[in-house]
């Protein structure tokens, strides 16, 4: 991926001595005015995904902005074996970066698995007993807020799947073609439905990310199977210290459907918000600045 103006890569060295991609831009006007914000993504995608849009917008905001490359992922180091790593493990890593990175409690934000990732961080958060029992060997660095879009709920995907065999069987085939074998990666016209809104430019766009997505993946970012046996995410710890969520789904997402956001809403005791006319890749959509304005206006 190129850089835009403005932006700078570099690699954080986590304590298995692998390193994991970010991509940088720093708030305008001189400096960060607020809270930081690190962007997680979702599988087929890595730090690139916020850079193309999002960073530069928010940083134009005043917002000092950190875009990771999950393990496998983007430019980041593999671990060994055949995936990337786990809830836990991506966690930790998270956690990690925060941890020597960033100065005050940022602004943690996550994409489709990315928000999964970002849900299990927070039930981890301010119950040291229950992160010992998950393996974090001490309390994950505090945020000062969170933002979930198009979130995998927290009973994860499977959910998702059966209501599509029933209620639409002909869009299960093709999310399981697209994704589960892999089918976005050789067919425009699947990769567009599966996360685009339909007008936006095929050759322009779409041939432009469906390379990108299949050129930085080296591994699945998840074992399916051990991610569903350690589903669905506890509930949220309400004596931890607050932090305020955003929950944002889209109304044309092709992946998670209403009622999806809507239990991810529920778990985080807040209302959803279906941001309309863009699909699930909202940060990449035609219209990206419908969510962004959205996640401005509820930081400011």
């Amino acid at each position: 991926y190129e850089l835009k103006r403005g932006q700078v890569r570099d690699f954080h060295s986590l304590p298995s001595g692998l390193k994991m991609e970010y991509i940088f831009q720093k708030g305008g006007g001189g400096g960060s005015r607020r809270n930081s914000l690190v962007f997680v993504h979702g599988s087929f995608h890595a730090a690139w995904c916020w850079a193309e849009n999002w960073l530069p917008f928010f940083s134009r905001n005043g917002f000092d902005c950190y875009a990771l490359s999950l393990l496998g992922q983007g430019e980041s180091d593999s671990p060994s074996g055949s995936f990337a790593g786990s809830l836990q493990t991506h966690a930790a890593d998270v956690a990690n970066f925060i941890e020597k990175r960033i100065q005050s409690p940022p602004v943690l934000l996550g994409h489709s698995f990315g928000g999964l990732i970002v849900q299990y961080y927070l039930a981890n958060l301010g119950n040291g007993d229950r992160a010992r029992s998950k393996g974090f060997s001490h309390p994950l660095p505090r945020l000062s807020g969170t933002v979930l879009l198009c979130s995998v709920p927290p009973s994860g995907n499977s959910g998702l799947v059966w209501r599509y065999l029933f209620s639409n069987p002909m869009a299960a085939i093709k999310v399981t073609l697209s994704l589960a074998a892999k089918a976005f990666q050789t067919s425009v016209p699947l990769c567009k439905e599966t996360f685009f809104s339909s007008d936006i430019d095929d050759r322009l766009v779409v041939r432009r990310y469906q390379k990108l997505m299949t050129g930085g993946l080296r591994m699945p970012l998840f074992d399916l199977r051990k991610l569903n046996e350690s589903l669905p995410i506890p509930p949220l710890d309400d004596s931890s210290s607050p932090v305020e969520i955003l929950v944002l789904g889209a109304e044309n997402d092709f992946i998670v459907d209403a009622k999806g956001i809507e239990e991810t809403g529920r778990f985080c005791g807040v209302p959803a918000v279906r941001i309309e006319g863009v699909a699930h890749d909202m940060m990449l959509d035609s219209a990206w600045e419908k969510g962004a304005q959205a996640i401005l206006s509820w930081l400011n």
